[in-house]
């Protein structure tokens, strides 16, 4: 079971991946040795997995397109979705997968260098796996907010209102 520090470090580290540990031990009343103490705990536990950073590939000059791919599959007896699943997670370009609920079984995130790459993806490596019934492809076209984070607010009109 975590503790409430767990749970709070968590918190911090999940808003900005690059706090310190001095910074937390002040925020949460700690020493720094008690928080690199209950991270590194957190670590080991793969409670904590990475610190990543949330890139604006818009912005950067770099090919990339990214898919939704819905895949419909008959589960495995005694294994369910999970082994399908490990599969489809252990390729390359597969960036997630989720168990879902409704009209398809796993949502299946991929990145490539092109929308042909992609679609390559698809028919020759995913579509082929034994159980996997179909899959829908959508590809990302922009990015508004993810993770909490918009990613260019627009900016209201701030003239003022000229009436006859």
């Amino acid at each position: 079971m975590i503790t409430e520090l767990e749970m709070e470090v968590l918190e911090i580290l999940s808003e900005d991946a690059r706090t310190s540990a001095e910074r937390i031990a002040v925020m949460t009343g700690k020493t720094e040795k008690e928080i690199e103490t209950v991270v590194r705990s957190l670590e080991e536990q793969n409670i904590l997995l990475k610190y990543p950073a949330m890139v604006n590939w818009d912005k950067v000059d770099r090919e990339m397109v990214e898919a939704l791919i819905e895949v419909r599959v008959t589960p495995q007896r005694d294994e369910g979705f999970d082994a399908i699943a490990e599969k489809i997670y252990r390729y390359e370009e597969v960036s997630s997968v989720y168990l879902m609920s409704g009209g398809y079984d796993l949502l299946v995130t991929v990145r490539g260098r092109s929308m042909k790459q992609t679609a390559l993806f698809v028919a020759e490596k995913l579509s082929t796996i034994e159980n996997v019934l179909s899959t829908a492809t959508h590809f990302k076209l922009k990015t508004y907010k993810e993770a909490g984070v918009i990613y260019d607010e627009r900016r209201s009109d701030q003239r003022l209102a000229v009436t006859p």
